[in-house]
């Protein structure tokens, strides 16, 4: 196919330079050929014509010798139990049980404790002035309701009922009464089902 492919291309190229004709005039030949496709054309790869690969012949004797080589290790480790490795986290160093070990209190100069006293009280006068703030603008709302739902009703009685219609998706509420039997003082409720996903290291 190769060899086609050269013929072609320099028959083409023969003709095209026995005639007076430009380069790129050849350019445009070659490039309008079924042999060479344009850059905006689907393009192929040629078929490489591989073989597929051969698999390897297995004896049968040898893989049942490692299968059962397997097994007996597999069995050698079941009889071992598995040994947990230690959280060195949950044990706390015997220096730390010290009963004796007792941190005091630091002892402040005078200024300083006249200084925390002052700010808490600072911080308090804050906390005050935040709330009063936070009250005021809840009874301004309330107040601009009451006024609109006023206002409401003079205009239409149904929508007056539907605006003042509790919504019992506002809240996630849930409440149940009382129950056909007494409780059990002894009854021990349920952990519930879970999931134990604790990491088991073994040798």
């Amino acid at each position: 196919m190769t060899t086609m492919v050269s013929r072609v291309v320099t028959g083409l190229l023969s003709r095209q330079c026995s005639r007076p004709c430009s380069l790129t005039g050849l350019d445009a030949h070659l490039r309008h050929s079924h042999w060479f496709p344009s850059v905006m054309a689907l393009k192929t790869s040629p078929p490489l014509r591989a073989e597929p690969m051969k698999k390897k012949k297995v004896d049968p004797k040898r893989e049942q010798l490692r299968r059962e080589r397997l097994k007996k290790k597999l069995k050698k480790l079941e009889r071992v139990p598995p040994e947990l490795i230690p959280i060195e986290d949950f044990m706390p160093s015997a220096k730390y049980l010290d009963e004796t070990r007792i941190r005091s209190s630091p002892q402040l100069p005078e200024e300083e404790n006249e200084r925390r006293a002052l700010l808490l009280k600072e911080w308090s006068r804050y906390k005050q002035a935040q709330h009063k703030a936070e009250m005021n603008a809840i009874e301004q709302a309330l107040e601009a309701q009451r006024e609109a739902l006023k206002e409401l009703r003079l205009e239409s009685e149904e929508l007056y009922r539907a605006a003042i219609r509790p919504d019992p998706t506002l809240l996630p509420f849930q409440r149940q009464g009382p129950s056909y039997t007494p409780t059990k003082g002894n009854y021990q409720a349920p952990e519930g089902k879970y999931t134990d996903i604790t990491k088991v290291y073994t040798q």
